[in-house]
């Protein structure tokens, strides 16, 4: 998981678009922590849609 949060919510984008289905299944899949990804998007103020799958 990048370190730097404006990377890391780039790459997230990029992998959901591109076909992961969740967050979750994403975190999975990298071994990332889903926790983890979510505060550190949190500390940048960015929230998941669901309905569009992508954090903003």
């Amino acid at each position: 998981m990048p370190n730097d949060a404006a990377m890391l919510l780039s790459l997230v984008n990029m992998k959901l678009r591109d076909g992961s289905p969740s967050p979750e299944e994403l975190c999975e899949e990298c071994g990332w922590d889903c926790a983890e990804l979510y505060r550190r998007l949190a500390s940048i103020g960015c929230i998941y849609d669901e309905e569009k799958n992508r954090f903003y």
